[in-house]
C-alpha cells in the first residue's frame, strides 16, 4: 500500500508529532510516507502534490486551526482519487464523530483520540490482514449506519519507537521547531481544556527521551518544545530532566516548557538561577485568570500568590524568560474583572504577555455548559466566543483592541522604557493604556493597513499627544532612546524631525575634542578623529539625563542624547548640556 500521513501546519517552521509517532508505530510492516504542508499552501496545490504518490490510504491530522483548510482539501482529493481511503485523527475529530463522520461523506474512517495502535491496526484491515470489528477506535459508516468502536488500551508510552529517527527529517531538524512528549495526560480538570479529558499522567522511557534530545541536538535542531501539558507535575522528574539538559545542552538550543507556577517549589527555580545558562530555557505559564470565582466555575486550582512568587523568582534570576497566558471570556469575569485579571499578571513584566479569547472546543465541560454561562461562538473551528452573560461582543471587541496594541509594543519589545514609563506614570493602570491606544489604532484604520519601524513610533506619538497626562518631551526623549538602542549603525532614517545643525555638531565635537570626558571616560577612550565621528555618531536634542535614567530616574534635563554606533554592539549614550552655535 501507498500510505500517506499529513498535516496543514499553522506555520512553516512547525512539525507535527503525532504523524511521526503514527509512522513509527506502523513500522515494519508498514511505511506511511510524511508530507507536511501549511494552511496558506493552496488547496488545490496540496491535492496536486498528494495526487503524485498515488496514495491507497492518507491519513490527515486535524486541530482546530487547519480543520476547514483539511475539508476543502478531502473533498478535492476524493473527487479526483475516489479510490484512495481518507482517514481523519486527532483532536479536532476525535470528538462529536458522529457529527463528523456524517457531515464529510468524502471521509472513510475517523481515528479517535490516542491512534498508534487503531491507526495501525486499520491499516492490516485494509490490507486483507484482519476484520474490521478487530479494529478498535475508530468510528465509520457502514450501510448508513454509524459504527463506533471502543477504544484500545491505553498505549504503554514506554515502549514508543523514537519519532525523531526517519532520515527524510534530518535536513529539517535545525529549520524548524522541534517538539518533544515526555508525558501524556494532565492532573488538573480545567473545563476549558482538552487535556483534562484524559484521566492521570503517564510518563514515557526517561532514558529513550535523553537520547532523542542528544540525536535531536546533534543534527543542529536549535528549538526543542517539551509538549507535556504540566513538565513540573514530577518534581524529582523536572529536576532530574534540568539537570540533563544544563550538563549536555549545545549552545545556542533553547528548551520551551509549559510548566504550573504555583506548585514549583522556590529550591527548583533557586537552582535554574543558579545553574542555568541564561537562555537555554523559556516558560510558558497559564495564569487565564486571577478570579477566583471564575477559576472555581472552570475547575481550575490555582494559587495566584504562589504563581505570583514563582514568575518573580524567575525573572529576578534573569535567566529564563517567561510567556504568560491569559483567556478573555471565562465565566464570570466581566470586563472589569479581565481587567484586573490583566493588571494582576502585567505587574510581574513577563517577557511576553499572550491574550488569548475562550474557545469552546469540541469534548471540552465548558461547551457542554454553554448554555448555562449565556455563551453564544462560532460554530465553526476555531469555536471562539461573541459573547456570554457577563461579557458583551463589544467588550470582546474592545479586548481585542487592546492586545493588537499589547503584541506589537510589549511582546515585541521595540520600546520597553517608553512603555514601562506610560504604564506606571502616565494612565492609571497597564490595561487602560494598551486599551486607549488600541481603541484609537482602529479608529484610524491602522489595523488595516501595514507598518514599518518607523511608523510604529511616530503613531503612538500621533495617539500620545490626544492623551491629557502625557508628558510629551520626556515620553519622545525615551522613544527616541529606544529606537537608538536597536540599531547597530547609525539609522539613515529617523522618525522625528528636530536635528541639530552642522554648526552645532561641529562645536559639540569641538568642546570633546578638548574635554572628551564631558561624554564619559569610556567614550574618551575611543579617541575618534572627526571623521569617524561624524560618520558613527548622532546628537539629537534630549530632554533626560541619561546617567540618571541610567540609574532608574526620570531627570528632565534640557541638552542633547550623543549616540556612538558600534558594529556588533549596543550603541553608546551620553548626554551634554545644550551649546549655541
Amino acid at each position: 500500500m501507498n500510505i500517506v500521513l499529513t498535516t496543514l501546519n499553522a506555520k512553516y517552521i512547525h512539525t507535527n508529532l503525532a504523524l511521526r509517532y503514527l509512522k513509527g508505530s506502523a513500522r515494519p510492516e508498514f511505511d506511511p510516507t510524511i508530507v507536511e504542508y501549511t494552511i496558506k499552501d493552496p488547496a488545490f496545490n496540496i491535492v496536486s502534490d498528494l495526487y503524485q504518490y498515488k496514495p491507497d490510504v492518507v491519513g490527515f491530522s486535524c486541530y482546530i486551526w487547519n480543520i476547514e483548510e483539511t475539508i476543502r482539501v478531502i473533498r478535492m482529493l476524493k473527487t479526483v482519487s475516489p479510490q484512495t481511503k481518507i482517514v481523519l485523527g486527532g483532536p479536532e475529530v476525535s470528538y462529536d464523530v458522529h457529527d463528523w463522520i456524517r457531515r464529510l461523506p468524502e471521509v472513510d474512517f475517523i481515528v479517535m483520540g490516542e491512534g498508534e495502535v487503531s491507526f495501525k491496526q486499520l491499516l492490516k484491515y485494509f490490507n486483507g490482514e484482519i476484520a474490521i470489528e478487530d479494529v478498535p477506535g475508530i468510528c465509520y459508516l457502514q450501510e448508513g449506519k454509524m459504527k463506533i468502536h471502543a477504544q484500545p488500551k491505553k498505549v504503554d508510552l514506554r515502549e514508543l519507537p523514537s519519532p525523531f529517527r526517519f532520515e527524510e527529517d534530518l535536513p529539517h531538524l535545525g529549520k524548524r521547531i522541534q517538539y518533544i512528549e515526555t508525558s501524556r495526560g494532565c492532573p488538573f480538570s480545567c473545563q476549558f481544556c482538552l487535556s483534562s479529558i484524559e484521566v492521570g499522567v503517564r510518563y514515557f522511557n526517561r532514558e529513550k527521551i535523553k537520547e532523542d534530545i542528544r540525536y535531536l541536538m546533534a543534527h543542529g535542531a536549535k528549538t526543542i518544545k517539551f509538549v507535556d501539558r504540566t513538565f513540573n507535575i514530577s518534581r524529582s522528574y523536572a529536576m532530574e530532566m534540568f539537570q540533563f539538559l544544563i550538563d549536555e545542552h549545545v549552545p545556542g538550543v533553547v528548551f520551551q516548557f509549559e510548566i504550573t507556577a504555583d506548585i514549583m517549589r522556590p529550591e527548583v527555580i533557586q537552582f535554574l538561577n543558579d545553574n542555568a545558562p541564561r537562555g537555554l530555557f523559556r516558560f510558558e505559564i497559564g495564569v487565564q485568570s486571577t478570579n477566583d470565582l471564575t477559576n472555581e466555575l472552570v475547575k481550575r486550582r490555582q494559587n495566584f500568590e504562589k504563581l505570583k512568587r514563582t514568575v518573580t523568582m524567575v525573572k529576578e534570576g534573569g535567566k529564563i524568560d517567561q510567556h504568560l497566558d491569559l483567556i478573555a471570556g471565562l465565566p464570570e469575569e466581566d470586563y472589569n474583572s479581565f481587567r484586573q485579571t490583566f493588571n494582576d499578571v502585567f505587574a510581574m513584566r513577563p517577557e511576553e504577555l499572550q491574550l488569548g479569547f475562550l474557545k469552546l472546543l469540541r469534548g471540552t465541560g465548558l461547551r457542554v455548559e454553554a448554555q448555562k454561562y449565556g455563551y453564544t461562538y462560532v460554530d465553526v473551528a476555531p469555536y471562539e466566543i461573541f459573547s456570554n452573560n457577563v461579557l458583551t461582543f463589544d467588550d470582546i471587541v474592545r479586548i481585542k483592541q487592546a492586545e493588537d496594541v499589547l503584541e506589537k509594543y510589549w511582546n515585541d519589545h521595540r520600546m520597553d522604557n517608553t512603555i514601562e514609563y506610560l504604564v506606571t506614570e502616565s494612565f492609571e493602570t497597564p490595561f487602560d493604556f494598551f486599551q486607549n491606544f488600541g481603541t484609537y489604532w482602529e479608529e484610524k484604520g491602522w489595523s488595516r493597513i501595514g507598518h514599518q519601524l518607523e511608523d510604529l513610533f511616530k503613531r503612538l506619538e500621533a495617539f500620545l499627544a490626544t492623551q491629557p497626562n502625557v508628558n510629551l518631551d520626556i515620553v519622545r526623549s525615551l522613544m527616541q532612546l529606544d529606537y537608538l538602542s536597536k540599531q547597530q549603525f547609525q539609522p539613515r532614517k529617523l522618525w522625528w524631525d528636530e536635528r541639530v545643525s552642522r554648526e552645532e555638531q561641529k562645536e559639540i565635537y569641538n568642546i570633546l575634542k578638548e574635554n572628551p570626558t564631558l561624554a564619559g571616560e569610556e567614550f574618551a577612550q575611543f579617541d575618534l578623529s572627526e571623521k569617524a565621528f561624524f560618520k558613527h555618531s548622532l546628537l539629537i536634542p534630549f530632554a533626560l539625563d541619561y546617567e540618571a535614567f541610567k540609574n532608574g530616574q526620570i531627570v528632565v534635563k534640557e541638552g542633547y542624547l550623543l549616540a556612538y554606533f558600534r558594529a556588533g554592539m549596543e550603541p553608546y549614550f551620553a548626554t551634554l548640556e545644550k551649546v549655541h552655535a
